[in-house]
């Protein structure tokens, strides 16, 4: 069955939004193992940064394993 590409950024997005929810709570706990320290609004800020390059990857990648499927 062929996925749409509508379907294939809900799926990019969802996946993502639970990565956020990660990469945060991951910098919260390891930025100070490396001697970094920054307030709960740049951790959010940066995770927001990393979201939306992750949704165009992931998006980008789904894409063109997409189209190789359907040659």
């Amino acid at each position: 069955m062929k996925q749409s590409r509508l379907m294939s950024l809900v799926e990019a997005v969802a996946n993502v939004i639970v990565g956020y929810g990660v990469a945060v709570v991951t910098q919260i706990l390891i930025f100070p193992v490396f001697g970094l320290h920054t307030t709960l609004a740049q951790n959010l800020k940066m995770g927001a940064v990393f979201t939306v390059v992750s949704i165009v990857r992931s998006f980008a990648l789904r894409r063109l394993f997409e189209a190789i499927r359907m040659r």
